[in-house]
């Protein structure tokens, strides 16, 4: 259904080709996983299969790609729409009209469809999404994780004969990423619906991929192969089969339910251990008579953990360490009996909350549930319309912007919303006056965490993960008490994530309380001293990550699933408590 040969792609102002010498046959009715580090071309690939790269992108294409027999160099993505369905990063790009059920039916009038099939298709499609419900509502009123969702749908009611999909779970909670893969399979297996898929949250869609196309490094050359031949080399993998390889287990599994079958001996094993769950202090440590500072709790008892480099570690650590927080200031922020009306929805009813420092707390939920509100109160960016909301004693949405960003930040869901400025060095510049900071100070974060990012660099540039690092850099610039981020591991690979959450911990150990709303279990369970589930606007759970998560089997990360009833969360864990 679609042959690469010999293609390469060079972009106009790269050095060298983004993708070489790919040579791919992607049979009819497959689902193919195409993974690899950020930054090797992935998305790259799958828009060439649209047309999209170089028609829309520009740059050079060399070789031929085909689409059942339609040359891409020939055919622009218009004449492909009948043919292949697309769905890229952001949906916000994707859309074209207002409300759900009109985008939906856009591509089909696009067509020339009938209306009595355009009618069905919708109705179809709607309850296979779960969008019944929001078939009326305003695209720009739903969460991230709807808008993906109605993206999706979009794309299935013309019925192509391939799609091609870029992080297509990325925004959405595991339930309805659940639904959305099912949907896929549905279409393979039913329809013989050809699917491309790029995703770095692996432990969501591997086990469900007929084929794994793996590209290992940027310009090498694509390899192909069956699931669990293609995890035995890969540079990215699920917690599963880190567990796998730990464990010793072959074949590596690739589902929970393949790893419980193997796992009664490691199980037998752990059973007396009891694991190390993440700590936090009530304030910064303090500095040391040496000049150093003081361990934080975790090292006081020998833990070990992934940090960043030396010079990273130092700088933060210079840049944000805070006088110590005195009996006066026990929290960071507190909700209470909090209520938020967006419209004709009641975003949020009789939330309760206190953030303490030092605290990470993840916030979790269905698509909808509030989280993303709950942020934008807690950053002034929306009024209450019940009960009071507080951070650093001031009332959020009644204090002045260059006041409030010295007691919290948000970094968004899309950090290029941050950024405004066309180069880094000006980014920096822009966000030291905006907080009134030494000349420098953000620069300086910036190079902590982007080692090698140049000052004339435009963000637009920048990987997601680049980006999403250069945002928080900006907001850290306000040496806020307070940090908020909003699915900060989108388009994130395994090492960029561990990257952030090392940038996170040092943070929460010098004193600042963090809260992320995110739909993604592992990093809660990496990161997270308390989860805080919201369904339907209210608070249904508050408590340690793992008496939460554990028990919950829409929130519990693979390895809690695997080793339960016991306590065990990551694969670090594990491999700590073994050696």
């Amino acid at each position: 259904m679609i042959r690469f040969e010999n293609v390469s792609v060079t972009y106009d102002s790269a050095r060298e080709p983004t993708i070489r010498g790919v040579e791919l046959a992607v049979p009819e009715g497959e689902l193919v996983l195409l993974v690899g580090p950020s930054g090797v071309g992935k998305s790259t690939l799958l828009g060439t299969v649209s047309g999209l790269v170089p028609h829309f992108t520009g740059g050079t294409l060399r070789g031929r790609v085909t689409v059942d027999g339609r040359d891409t160099r020939t055919h622009k993505p218009r004449e492909l729409a009948d043919l292949v369905g697309t769905v890229g990063q952001d949906p916000l790009a994707h859309f074209v009209t207002d409300t759900v059920e009109d985008e939906l039916a856009y591509g089909m009038e696009s067509l020339g469809l009938a209306p009595a099939v355009m009618r069905r298709r919708v109705e179809e499609t709607l309850d296979l999404l779960g969008l019944a419900e929001l078939r009326d509502r305003p695209i720009a009123t739903l969460s991230g994780g709807q808008q993906q969702r109605v993206a999706i749908g979009s794309v299935l009611t013309p019925h192509p004969k391939v799609l091609v999909l870029d992080e297509p779970t990325s925004a959405l909670d595991p339930a309805a990423a659940e639904e959305v893969l099912s949907v896929l399979q549905r279409l393979v297996h039913d329809l013989g619906t050809t699917v491309l898929m790029a995703e770095h949250r692996l432990e969501r869609v591997v086990q469900y991929a007929d084929q794994v196309v793996l590209l290992p490094s940027p310009g090498a050359p694509p390899v192909m192969g069956a699931p669990a031949d293609i995890m035995k080399i890969s540079p990215v993998h699920p917690p599963v089969v880190a567990l796998g390889h730990l464990a010793g287990w072959t074949p590596l599994p690739l589902s929970v339910r393949d790893a419980r079958r193997r796992a009664a001996v490691l199980r037998d094993q752990l059973a007396p251990l009891t694991p190390r769950a993440p700590s936090h202090r009530s304030h910064p440590p303090q500095a040391a008579p040496d000049g150093g500072r003081t361990p934080t709790a975790k090292e006081s008892h020998g833990e070990t953990r992934t940090s960043p480099p030396a010079v990273a570690r130092r700088t933060l650590a210079t840049l944000f360490r805070r006088p110590p927080v005195t009996p006066r200031t026990p929290t960071v922020a507190t909700a209470t009996a909090l209520g938020v009306r967006r419209g004709r929805v009641e975003a949020l009813r009789h939330v309760d909350l206190t953030v303490a420092p030092g605290e990470t707390i993840a916030l979790m939920g269905r698509n909808g549930a509030g989280k993303s509100t709950l942020l934008a109160t807690l950053v002034g960016l929306i009024e209450p319309t019940a009960g009071t909301v507080g951070v650093g004693g001031r009332v959020p949405h009644r204090t002045p912007p260059p006041e409030l960003i010295r007691e919290v930040g948000l970094v968004p869901q899309e950090p290029r919303d941050l950024l405004y400025a066309d180069t880094v060095a000006a980014e920096c510049a822009t966000a030291d006056e905006d907080a009134q900071a030494a000349p420098g100070s953000c620069r300086a974060l910036v190079s902590a965490l982007l080692p090698g990012v140049r000052d004339d660099t435009h963000p637009r540039d920048l990987s997601e993960g680049q980006r999403l690092a250069l945002a928080l850099a900006i907001v850290l610039t306000g040496r806020p008490p307070l940090l908020l981020l909003d699915e900060p591991t989108r388009g994130l690979d395994y090492a960029a994530k561990a990257r952030l959450v090392a940038v996170l911990r040092e943070l929460a150990g010098q004193g600042h309380a963090i809260v992320l709303a995110t739909h993604d279990v592992e990093l809660a369970a990496e990161l997270a001293h308390r989860v805080v589930i919201l369904a339907g606007g209210e608070i249904v759970a508050d408590g340690p990550t793992a008496e939460v998560v554990v028990s919950s089997p829409a929130f519990a990360p693979q390895v809690a699933k695997v080793l339960a009833p016991q306590h065990w969360l990551t694969v670090a864990q594990v491999r700590e408590a073994l050696s």
